[in-house]
């Protein structure tokens, strides 16, 4: 079975034939629009309960961190300001950096 390499199925097919322990996800639903995004979401948090796995999600949306961490850590210009649970960093941000992206959503 043949998939584009952009899809989101052929990068299922290839996570699941591979079938790592870590997912390294870099602004993973970034230019989907929300539709597309949320079945993206719903995929990996089955893919992660289904398989066991574990993401290392590298992303500014706060929605998609929300949705998907369970501990999160903010890096502003390389450097670590804040780290923490979800709820610890993003519903009492202690960063100024922090504070703006929470609050640009």
């Amino acid at each position: 079975m043949s998939f584009p390499a952009g899809s989101v199925s052929g990068w299922r097919l290839r996570a699941l034939i591979i079938n790592p322990g870590l997912l390294v996800l870099d602004e993973p639903t970034s230019a989907l629009d929300v539709t597309i995004q949320k079945q993206v979401l719903e995929l990996l948090q089955r893919l992660q309960y289904e398989r066991g796995l574990s993401y290392l999600l590298i992303t500014h949306d706060v929605d998609v961190i929300r949705a998907m961490a369970h501990d999160v850590m903010v890096m502003k210009d390389g450097e670590v300001v804040e780290s923490g649970t979800v709820l610890e960093v993003l519903d009492a941000p202690q960063h100024p950096y922090t504070r703006i992206l929470v609050a640009q959503t």
